[in-house]
């Protein structure tokens, strides 16, 4: 009988294998699915030598990138997807201060989300290879123990020189030795050559007794070092040199920088920076006479800060309030009163006696008005110098000006009369130097009242100096970027033998200098190596202040190019008392031909002509003379590889221009190789294409 056909839609039989390969075949399928939707992984990114990479994974969720380091920039910030990412090097911003990592090595976060709403993150890390700088500073070659130098004397025909007498080598030691002895005791052999040893010496007229050793075949003779006697000697066949016995005198022990004793002295870094303790020892011997005034056009001054005490010319004596309004703070108008006024609820400080301080705060013991206050407190750059500020107030208690307030202020400030609500004033102690650390990115028309003003009061003769603005930016700031003005760019300390460009200080055509105006007080550094209250302070400026809450005199820390300007016109002001210069334009001419070249060579909208060196403009005298190396590239960054025992150093660098100066330190502030220091300069640039250089030896020359 036939088996009888199935029935239709009846289930077929499946064998217990069949079973399990249907399972299997479930499994793999979602494990395929779960392939098509894995997290992101950990990743490193190896860029070699090279600015840029990409980096790829594959990914189907969103994703974004976080906690990139400074050194490197990452794009995309985000996407969805596969991660497809350019990352990108800034070498020079990573590279650490003593430049001796061959590697930098970094790593930034991807945070990720699938579309099943799973998260997480991963971390991927990029490593670069650095460049190669590497030389050897070398001394010149200098006299072992202290050091000396040659007379002065020049020998002239039959005169004497800058000499002791002549120092006569003899071919054989027994000519030598038959000179020296008494006629009767010469041996045979040596009579002959003796005789004409002799001859000659008594032509000369030198005695037995002026005779005497040195070494084995060599004589001193007490005679003078004459240019005949000295041609007679070295005719004498016997005779292999006749040479003067040269005076050699020891140098100068280098003077000692004077160092203020004033209690807060320790926390200005920016006086040394600028060699102000050869400048102060300087003016220990006179030379600084002649009286400057310089005008501060601020927020006004307390006269009752004992640290001013004495340094201030007062109502009676010029100083002024050009401020019209009535509702600027002090409850009136423009009157001969230009002290910094207390209103409810100020709590900031004095701008204006903040930089005042930084000019003209007295020196040693004084008068302290309140409980707790400083006996001594600060030290204002110009020390014994007869520089007084003239306090001019244009900016208001909360820091606000005009341009026109600040054109009139300009103008009286160089003795040009004013007329203020009527009134016509007119300085009677005309400034030499006016300091305006003030202003606003405003465009050039609205400055133009200010620029002329400023041109006015050149004119007069008046150095106008200003800060360059703390915007950051390169957008020009007036009144800085006036023609007739000196645009003050702002350096920090960097830990190694440079200043850098403080990051808050604008960069545009018209800087002109820098001077230290510290760090910005969100970066805290504390290269400066002071402490205050326990704790290091921060790479800031510290000067006069004045407390508002407790209305009573402080000193306070601040930053910014403010601070920059008044440390130029300081340095102006003593320029024109020692005599240095005698007028706006040389004064300017000193400071810009004495500055330290900072940066890339040359002139640059970063450092204008450089950081300002008192110690060079003012022909201070030597306080030290150490040798070191000084490196930076053409942003202005600086980093200090050491030396080892034989001055060999080698750098680990990103890609980019550099300048490499080998040279000594002889004014204390750790910089080498400034204007009149020995010193020798190279310019180097590294990338792919000169992934290694040595510079071989670096000598630094006077």
């Amino acid at each position: 009988m036939k088996p009888s056909a199935p029935r239709p839609n009846a289930p077929r039989p499946r064998s217990p294998r069949a079973g399990f390969l249907a399972a299997t075949l479930a499994l793999a399928t979602l494990s395929a699915c779960g392939q098509l939707n894995p997290p992101l992984q950990p990743q490193t990114v190896f860029l070699g030598q090279a600015a840029s990479a990409s980096a790829q994974q594959a990914f189907s969720g969103t994703w974004a990138v976080k906690d990139v380091p400074s050194w490197l920039t990452v794009s995309p910030a985000s996407g969805s997807g596969p991660v497809n990412l350019t990352v990108s090097a800034d070498r020079a911003a990573g590279t650490p201060l003593n430049a001796d990592q061959s590697t930098l090595s970094g790593s930034f976060q991807i945070t990720w989300t699938l579309p099943d709403k799973t998260a997480g993150s991963a971390t991927w890390t990029v490593q670069a290879d650095q460049f190669r700088l590497s030389g050897r500073v070398v001394d010149a070659a200098r006299l072992n123990g202290a050091d000396a130098r040659l007379g002065d004397a020049a020998l002239g025909a039959g005169t004497a020189g800058g000499s002791r007498g002549v120092i006569v080598t003899y071919r054989e030691a027994g000519v030598r030795d038959a000179v020296l002895a008494a006629r009767g005791s010469v041996r045979a052999q040596a009579q002959a050559n003796a005789a004409v040893a002799r001859a000659t010496l008594d032509r000369l007229g030198v005695s037995a007794g002026a005779r005497s050793p040195l070494g084995n075949r060599a004589a001193l003779l007490d005679t003078p070092a004459s240019a005949s006697a000295l041609a007679a000697l070295r005719a004498d066949p016997n005779v292999l040199t006749a040479v003067p016995n040269v005076t050699l005198h020891a140098l100068a022990t280098p003077a000692a920088p004077l160092t203020p004793t004033d209690q807060y002295a320790p926390l200005q870094w920016a006086y040394p920076l600028l060699g102000y303790g050869a400048v102060w020892r300087d003016m220990e011997s006179g030379g600084y006479t002649k009286a400057v005034t310089v005008a501060v056009v601020d927020t006004g001054v307390r006269y009752d800060h004992p640290d001013l005490a004495g340094q201030l010319y007062g109502p009676d004596d010029g100083a002024l309030d050009v401020i019209t309004t009535v509702g600027n703070g002090d409850g009136d108008g423009a009157d001969t009163d230009p002290t910094d006024p207390s209103v409810a609820g100020r709590t900031l400080g004095s701008h204006g006696t903040h930089v005042t301080g930084i000019i003209a705060a007295r020196w040693g013991q004084n008068t302290a008005t309140c409980a707790g206050c400083s006996p001594t407190g600060v030290v204002g750059a110009t020390y014994r110098a007869p520089v007084k500020v003239l306090p001019i107030r244009a900016l208001d208690s909360s820091g606000d000006t005009t341009a026109a307030d600040v054109a009139n202020a300009v103008r009286y400030a160089a003795g040009l009369s004013v007329t203020l609500d009527g009134k016509t004033f007119t300085n009677p102690h005309p400034a030499q130097v006016i300091n305006l650390s003030l202003g606003g990115a405003v465009s050039a028309a609205e400055g133009q009242p200010m620029c002329d003003a400023i041109a006015d009061a050149h004119a007069r003769g008046a150095l106008v100096v200003a800060a360059a603005g703390n915007d950051g930016t390169t957008l020009p700031f007036y009144p800085a970027a006036c023609a007739g003005a000196v645009s003050v760019a702002s350096v920090t300390l960097s830990g190694g033998s440079a200043p850098k460009h403080a990051v808050y200080s604008n960069a545009y055509p018209q800087v002109q200098l820098s001077a230290p105006g510290g760090a910005s007080y969100l970066a805290r550094t504390t290269f400066n190596g002071a402490v205050l209250g326990g704790s290091p302070f921060p790479d800031e400026i510290f000067s006069t202040g004045w407390d508002y809450v407790r209305n009573q005199p402080n000193y306070e820390a601040e930053s910014g190019t403010s601070q920059a300007a008044p440390q130029v016109s300081a340095l102006a002001a003593l320029l024109l008392s020692k005599g240095v210069t005698s007028g706006p334009d040389d004064t300017l001419a000193r400071m810009v031909a004495t500055a330290t070249d900072l940066g890339a060579a040359g002139r640059d909208d970063l450092f204008g002509s450089g950081m300002i060196n008192a110690a060079a403009a003012l022909n201070a005298p030597v306080v030290s003379d150490t040798l070191g190396l000084r490196l930076q590239d053409d942003q202005g960054r600086a980093f200090q590889p050491p030396l080892d025992a034989l001055g060999r150093f080698t750098a680990y660098l990103g890609d980019g221009s550099y300048s490499v100066v080998a040279g000594r330190d002889r004014n204390g502030n750790g910089v080498y190789g400034e204007s009149g220091e020995p010193r020798t300069e190279r310019r180097v640039t590294l990338g792919t294409a000169a992934p290694a250089t040595d510079l071989g030896d670096l000598t630094p020359t006077p």
